[in-house]
């Protein structure tokens, strides 16, 4: 039988997995320098599928997949995973990181609202204020990070007239973002979180394929040293298998537009990665944005007072 964690096991699901998502976005950054960005995306779902083979046998009880669960894993892998990286990444090339952090800060918001649209989730007031204090925490950390001004000096400017086109880009990214977290909690209703990991990845491995094979033929593997190698294994597990994993077992239990406010974590660990491990520092403002970051997580992460979790009704 598919595991169901409790309410708490189930938040620290969805913490471990923005968590984690935030820890490989920090120590990717090498490999974005060595790898094109599908062929990278392409050798992540590769090593990641191959991890999970066994994952993606059907389970007994499980009923046959229809025609609308195999359209969600579909959208889910190519909103998730593939739209999401196009438009991210297209998006800052045409405006500015800070642009970029400032507009995705507006997930948690936006996965509140389509779950509220597609889900019919009852979002309560407290959550609401959750989602708020999430979207001013990311959004004050993506504007008081000391090195953009140096990064953005050093790297060619975009156009301005393509601003206006990298900000819609960047909206983009963010209805994807928040997509993948709504398809996924309808989901949840039907498949194991394993078989939605391991399928998602498996759309995510064919849509890269002809990307990656064209890629991979010109490209040089013999300079890749062992490290870079080993790095990019842990990518491929942390993108690919554990958050997804994790992110799926969470949503099981949790309302998509209380995970929602998690996805504050993945900023913040990304900047506790660069301190730790990058050698980075945190500023005061830095400091004060994880705090009414952390405050909304609290505010999610609270049971309501006498009654029960409020969830899906689908």
């Amino acid at each position: 039988m598919s595991y169901t964690p409790s309410p708490l096991a189930a938040r620290l699901c969805l913490a471990t997995s923005m968590a984690l998502v935030g820890s490989y976005v920090a120590l990717s950054k090498p490999l974005a320098a060595v790898f094109p960005v599908l062929l990278l995306a392409w050798l992540r779902f590769g090593i990641g599928g191959a991890a999970m083979l066994h994952w993606l046998r059907k389970p007994a009880q499980e009923p046959p997949l229809t025609a609308r669960v195999k359209r969600l894993l579909f959208l889910e892998s190519f909103l998730g995973n593939f739209l999401f990286t196009l438009c991210m990444i297209s998006g800052v090339a045409l405006t500015s990181a800070v642009a970029a952090g400032v507009i995705m800060a507006a997930i948690p918001a936006a996965v509140a609202v389509l779950s509220w649209l597609f889900l019919r989730e009852r979002v309560t007031p407290r959550v609401w204020v959750a989602v708020a204090c999430a979207v001013l925490g990311i959004g004050l950390l993506s504007l008081s990070k000391q090195e953009l001004p140096m990064v953005e000096s050093q790297a060619p400017r975009a156009d301005s007239s393509l601003h206006g086109l990298g900000h819609l880009l960047l909206i983009g990214a963010v209805l994807c973002e928040a997509s993948y977290a709504v398809i996924g909690k309808t989901l949840t209703g039907t498949l194991g979180p394993r078989r939605i990991t391991a399928l998602i990845n498996l759309w995510g491995f064919a849509l890269t394929t002809p990307f990656g094979l064209w890629l991979a033929w010109r490209f040089g593997f013999g300079a890749v040293t062992a490290d870079t190698w080993l790095l990019l294994v842990f990518y491929a597990l942390a993108a690919s298998v554990w958050t997804v994993w994790l992110w799926m077992t969470g949503l099981k239990v949790i309302p998509a537009a209380q995970a929602g406010v998690f996805t504050a974590l993945l900023p913040i660990s990304a900047a506790l990665t660069g301190v730790l491990i990058l050698g980075e520092r945190l500023s005061a403002g830095q400091l004060l944005a994880f705090a009414i970051a952390l405050t909304g997580i609290v505010l999610a992460t609270l049971p309501e007072a006498g009654a029960k979790q409020a969830g899906s009704r689908a």
